[in-house]
């Protein structure tokens, strides 16, 4: 049976770092300076043969629940109620201080099972604080060090002595999908409706990105504030809707690179970024007020450019008077100045009130199958005998360009392959010719289109069926 801990501490004593060693991968955002972490982040670990969901929380700091860092010290308490073991960090080379013993006084008071970590105890610099820990009344301090992985035995039989009923099951291999490269059978899907929809929220700051993902989920999962740029880590939060699984992605909001200067935020931006590369939907989420700004048209580009599904949320709806005429203007906007994603459905959303939210559920699902579309060969060949015959490729050199076949290599995004004689001079106006027909005649809204050109006749050509 699987188990999970939350890791708790002051600021500044290695808890991003513990996570990552754990979680086996560079999740977590890591820098020198204190209170990098500010929502509660979950990934799975391994220790050995256990296996269980390990969370960051935010350095737990004293303040008033209306500040910042109160709304921190909430997140990391309801990680703390959620949770089925602790473990408790301080920094070995710095000694137990006075928030150390005010914050094991809390952690004890959860009656949950405590282990003690003395992070940074590599060296004999950690010795003394080692020793300093047991002071603390939460039992035999684990010296360790997150930073070179020092101590994972001693944390391994730590955690089976404070949790002996929890073990965690065997880690399930990941399926390999195989990809057919040519089906020229009937129109089908590689949709696999068992593994949970990737879905990456992204936008400038202050969009209302978190305020939405947590009127989606119900609850107050995700740090929200008037403060622009609080959401520092891309966090994923796992959740169902109407029977289907669903993992959605809060991001950093993303300024123009030039603005960005602060190690920090560079480092926030990557998350995010790498958050859209690992999404198969991303939802651009701009605010209404002022809407297709260049950052957003940016945001946009790089997402069509990583062949995602794509949506458009158009935030703080409430604030909108007349919301009939502004939204057609928006839509047609978005016609106009995202043709590499035309069609994509364009849904006004509130966080702060709940409306369209179904709606933008239903789109993002509905984007996913078309992303995930495969199209049946005889009909692609059908449509361009048509469309060349209607427009022809133009001449090059007194030569024209001859296109004999077209087949769909792959989905996500659907991606085709036109076979000819001087494809390599087959000008970006007719590619775009070609997409625009692909999109309107195959329901093909709101995903990237890809065309790759190969010189040859027919592969297929005498092929019995």
């Amino acid at each position: 049976m699987s188990f999970s801990l939350a890791i708790i501490g002051r600021p500044n004593v290695g808890k991003s770092t513990l996570f990552n060693r754990l979680a086996g991968k560079k999740l977590a955002l890591v820098d020198d300076r204190p209170g990098v972490t500010r929502d509660r982040r979950e990934g799975e670990a391994k220790l050995a043969d256990l296996r269980f969901t390990v969370i960051d929380t935010a350095g737990l700091e004293e303040g008033a629940s209306e500040t910042l860092e109160g709304r921190m010290r909430a997140q990391t308490e309801s990680a703390i109620l959620a949770a089925d073991g602790i473990l408790f960090v301080i920094d070995a080379r710095v000694g137990v201080t006075p928030e150390d013993k005010y914050f094991a006084d809390l952690v004890r008071r959860a009656g949950k099972p405590v282990i003690l970590i003395a992070n940074k105890a590599e060296g004999k610099a950690g010795e003394a604080g080692t020793y300093e820990a047991f002071s603390l009344g939460l039992g035999d301090p684990v010296p360790f060090s997150a930073e070179h992985g020092e101590g994972t035995g001693a944390l391994y039989e730590a955690l089976r002595e404070a949790l002996p009923e929890q073990t965690a099951e065997p880690a399930e291999e990941e399926e390999q999908q195989e990809e057919n490269l040519y089906d020229d059978e009937e129109d089908g899907s590689d949709l696999d409706v068992t593994k949970p929809l990737r879905i990456a929220v992204v936008g400038r700051p202050n969009a209302g990105k978190s305020t939405l993902i947590n009127r989606i989920l119900g609850e107050d999962r995700l740090l929200t504030g008037p403060e622009a740029g609080i959401t520092r880590d891309s966090i994923g939060v796992s959740f169902v809707w109407r029977d289907r699984k669903m993992k959605l992605f809060d991001t950093a909001g993303l300024r123009k690179r030039a603005r960005v200067v602060d190690k920090l935020e560079k480092l926030s931006a990557a998350d995010a970024l790498r958050a859209v590369r690992f999404s198969e939907v991303v939802v651009l989420l701009v605010d209404s007020t002022i809407p297709f700004e260049k950052q957003d048209l940016t945001i946009a580009d790089l997402s069509a450019r990583e062949g995602r599904a794509f949506v458009i949320g158009l935030g703080k709806w409430d604030l909108i008077e007349d919301k009939g005429a502004t939204l057609m203007k928006l839509r047609e906007d978005a016609e106009r100045l995202l043709p590499q994603v035309r069609g994509c459905p364009v849904v006004p959303v509130s966080g702060a009130n709940g409306q369209g939210l179904d709606r933008l559920m239903e789109a993002i699902v509905a984007t996913h199958v078309v992303w995930n579309k495969r199209i049946a060969t005889a009909r692609l060949n059908r449509w361009l005998l048509s469309a060349v015959e209607q427009s022809p490729p133009p001449a090059i050199s007194g030569r024209r360009i001859k296109i004999r076949y077209m087949t769909q290599a792959k989905s996500r995004p659907p991606h085709f392959v036109l076979f000819g004689n001087q494809l390599e001079e087959l000008p970006a106006s007719y590619e775009r010719f070609l997409i625009n027909g692909m999109r309107k005649t195959f329901d093909l809204p709101g995903v990237p289109i890809r065309i790759s050109k190969k010189a040859g006749d027919n592969p297929f050509a005498g092929r019995k069926k």
